[in-house]
């Protein structure tokens, strides 16, 4: 599978924390919204409506521009039943596709596996961030990860192996109390100098890449335009994952959740001009995702850890516009009688995503079979 003659890239952009669905696309003329948030709430007269239900959050303007033009699906009340509300287990699912007993591959380290079984590019995935995420993971798969492309240049090769040391023990302490010692370590002596293996041929990029769009100066911005300078050197990477922190809202969730939106819608409008305007667009799709959303009610300054979120999924193949249900705002079908239930399958959209842009089996990767979307343009 091509997209004029090239081959299909997932660029896949973690929300670390748990994002608030209901202040991203807000439910702007029901009473219970208002009723149930005194405090958090996004005025009405503020919102940028989708349609006489639903509009995007103020602070999410050049994502709202990019829905108007068709390029970004909503994918409303993404879950699973019995959600977590553990930041770990939630995540760890959502990585490995296993919402009963705690597994040991990740999705996207399988997803890698069937590209490239014969592990022949070091840079068929690439992750931009510290560490390494638990969905890219699988015993045998290559994973080339840097921090910061630009430091990465001018690191020595002492410096290097410090940090891909400090990688490789930051994953062994997240990951060793949930699927044990012995996976974890099965994993590092079979993958771990994989891990910046790539490093070397990365260092390329940068030299190699020129553009007129100015990405901010944050976290988001930053690991997009490294998304972007990597994807345009050609260096055959498949699948691209970073992530964006911050969204555990406990408190002050009015000044920190619209600097969020304004940082992440920025950063993905900016990432798809670039790519425009090198003709590296038609290519790529993103999907966005986060653990789990926030619950109905506020507490006084901020949501906790709820249910019921929200996914999407961007690019110039998307067909735009709201997919799945939106959770009923009903008091009488809230879940534990207070969080958003969830309607639509996760594993149905990493499966659309699979079969329908990756042209890949999903039932093995994902564990079963999964109602799909059909958010992708033909032709």
């Amino acid at each position: 599978m091509t997209i004029n003659g090239k081959d299909p890239v997932l660029v896949v952009v973690q929300l670390t924390g748990g994002n608030d669905f209901m202040n991203t696309i807000i439910p702007y003329n029901n009473p219970v919204y208002y009723d149930s948030r005194p405090t958090v709430v996004i005025p009405q007269d503020q919102v940028l409506p989708i349609d006489d239900d639903l509009a995007f959050n103020p602070n999410a303007a050049p994502l709202k521009e990019m829905y108007d033009a068709g390029k970004v699906a909503v994918v409303q009340g993404i879950g699973y039943a019995n959600s977590s509300r553990s930041h770990f287990r939630a995540m760890d699912i959502w990585h490995t596709c296993e919402p009963v007993k705690v597994g040991t591959e990740g999705w996207l380290g399988r997803t890698i596996r069937e590209i490239d079984p014969q592990k022949e590019n070091v840079l068929t995935a690439v992750n931009i961030g510290r560490g390494l995420p638990r969905a890219l993971s699988a015993p045998g798969v290559p994973v080339t990860s840097v921090g910061d492309l630009d430091n990465v240049g001018l690191m020595t090769s002492i410096e290097e192996r410090e940090r891909r040391d400090k990688a490789l023990d930051m994953f062994k302490k997240m990951y060793a109390p949930a699927i044990g010692s012995g996976a974890v370590m099965e994993y590092l002596a079979q993958t771990g100098s994989d891990v910046y293996t790539g490093a070397d041929v990365l260092k390329q990029a940068p030299a190699m890449y020129e553009s007129d769009v100015e990405y901010a100066d944050n976290s988001i911005a930053k690991s997009l335009k490294d998304v972007a300078r990597t994807h345009m050197a050609g260096l055959g990477t498949r699948i691209f994952y970073t992530s964006h922190g911050g969204y555990d809202h406990h408190a002050n969730e009015l000044k920190s959740h619209p600097q969020l939106m304004r940082e992440l819608s920025g950063a993905i409008s900016d990432f798809f001009d670039d790519l425009r305007a090198h003709d590296a667009a038609e290519e790529v799709t993103m999907l966005v995702f986060t653990e789990f959303g926030r619950r109905m009610r506020d507490n006084g300054s901020g949501t906790d850890h709820g249910s019921g979120g929200g996914a999407f999924l961007i690019g110039e193949r998307v067909n735009g516009g709201l997919y799945s249900e939106y959770p009923s705002l009903d008091p009488a079908r809230w879940l534990n009688g207070e969080d958003l239930d969830w309607t639509y399958d996760f594993r149905g959209i990493y499966s659309t995503v699979l079969d329908q842009w990756l042209g890949l089996d999903p039932v093995p990767i994902v564990d079963g079979q999964f109602e799909q979307l059909k958010p992708f343009a033909r032709g």
